[in-house]
């Protein structure tokens, strides 16, 4: 009985497709490819790679979005100031959001959030309006800080025009180097601490300026994380 020719070129590529299998599981070809995969064109992706994708390491998260953990004894942080007068500020510590728009705690001006140097527990959070509010009010904040007290900043929209000499000083005597020429709608984010010796290393300002301006009228949003050492606790 004589096979058709459409039926003898089927049973010719099957033979073939066969014998390249058969051939390239001898000899260390690739086996990625199927009969179907012959006759589609197609080439399937070797399992072992399709696995090694799927289980690739996600990066790790580290707390308050930080690239590297901190040490032992040490506190995790991340501070945003404002962008414009519209994105509110954020201050983050351990992982734990402590003033922000979703938390509806911030506002024009400075943003502050008093914390515990020994035990890093959160003491206070407050916002004082720089541009229409009263200047006494930060002043009765910061005077009564207690020694080793931390103290984070992020500005919001204008957080300087209403600072006057003593506010300034009390910053100062906390680290920071760049409130005495904090001016009108800069941004700001700081750490310090009360009773700090040396200044703080934790600062950044970006001046507010026609030509250099991010959004109009104001400077780029700041971000500034870090690692701060607890401070042992003191001795009675």
């Amino acid at each position: 009985m004589r096979l058709t020719a459409p039926l003898r070129t089927v049973v010719v590529l099957l033979l073939v497709g066969f014998t390249w299998l058969l051939a390239s599981s001898l000899f260390g070809g690739d086996s990625s490819l199927s009969v179907r995969n012959i006759f589609t064109g197609t080439k399937e992706e070797p399992t072992q790679r399709k696995y090694e994708r799927q289980t690739e390491p996600r990066p790790r998260r580290y707390k308050c979005g930080l690239s590297a953990p901190c040490p032992p004894k040490h506190l995790a942080f991340r501070l945003v100031s404002g962008a414009a007068n519209v994105i509110g500020p954020k201050i983050c510590l351990e992982d734990k959001m402590l003033m922000s728009s979703v938390k509806n705690n911030v506002g024009r001006g400075l943003n502050i959030a008093l914390v515990n140097g020994v035990t890093g527990e959160l003491l206070e959070t407050k916002t004082f309006d720089m541009w229409a509010g009263d200047v006494s009010n930060l002043l009765k904040f910061l005077r009564p800080l207690h020694e080793g007290t931390l103290v984070f900043v992020a500005s919001f929209d204008d957080a300087a025009t209403k600072l006057n000499d003593e506010s300034r000083r009390l910053f100062e005597e906390l680290g920071s180097t760049a409130v005495k020429e904090l001016a009108f709608r800069d941004s700001w984010v700081f750490v310090g601490a009360k009773g700090i010796e040396n200044k703080s290393p934790f600062e950044q300002r970006m001046k507010n300026s026609k030509s250099g301006n991010k959004y109009e009228g104001w400077p780029e949003s700041l971000e500034m994380d870090g690692c701060i050492p607890l401070r042992p606790p003191l001795e009675s």
